[in-house]
């Protein structure tokens, strides 16, 4: 059974809160892979446009693989954060499996994408047609998808490229008449000083 999101807010620096006013701009990313004596590091780029982008909250979609991922987001903005399927036990332990929470009058749902087949297909099952915006990781792919009524996104890995061409990170604008759904995509992370709200 998931733990509660009380005790994730008590031992990482994650936000319990589950209802969010519109306008709201959340910062996606995914798929850090950053262990703690490891040479993979979240550039301050990544952090740099979410400040520019004034994210009013952050989502990770799963394998951070080290708390202190969470520890930089956080200073940003508050963060919402899954685990995926790299992390570690005591992220797998601390953090829920899925989370779900509410931007004005949308819903949002969360999963990491290793729970069933591929992570395209973890969305359509726990998220599709469940949520008006699905963000899953897992993949390392960038994804914009519209499946029914619910739009499925991917921001892809911001450090591991992996088989795909570029590394990527979300911006998404919600706002009382639309879901608008970016992705931001770079070979290097300084190429981000470029990209301008």
């Amino acid at each position: 059974m998931p733990p509660t999101s009380d005790r994730s807010s008590e031992l990482l620096p994650v936000t319990d809160q589950r209802e969010f006013p519109l306008p709201l701009t959340i910062g996606v990313i995914s798929d850090t892979h950053v262990q703690p004596h490891g040479g993979r590091r979240l550039s301050p780029h990544v952090l740099d446009l979410f400040e520019r982008f004034k994210v009013d909250l952050i989502v990770h979609a799963g394998d951070l693989c080290c708390e202190d991922v969470l520890d930089l987001l956080a200073q940003v903005a508050p963060v919402i954060a899954v685990p995926g399927n790299a992390d570690n036990g005591f992220l797998k332990q601390t953090l829920p499996d899925e989370v779900r929470f509410t931007a004005g009058k949308y819903r949002v749902g969360v999963v990491h994408g290793h729970q069933a087949g591929s992570a395209r297909q973890t969305a359509h099952t726990h998220l599709a047609g469940n949520v008006d915006l699905g963000i899953y990781g897992h993949s390392h792919e960038p994804k914009i998808e519209q499946v029914g009524e619910t739009i499925l996104f991917n921001s892809g890995s911001a450090t591991d490229r992996r088989w795909n061409e570029h590394l990527g990170v979300g911006i998404i604008m919600l706002t009382e008449s639309r879901i608008d759904p970016e992705l931001i995509l770079y070979r290097d992370a300084a190429h981000l000083v470029n990209i301008l709200p």
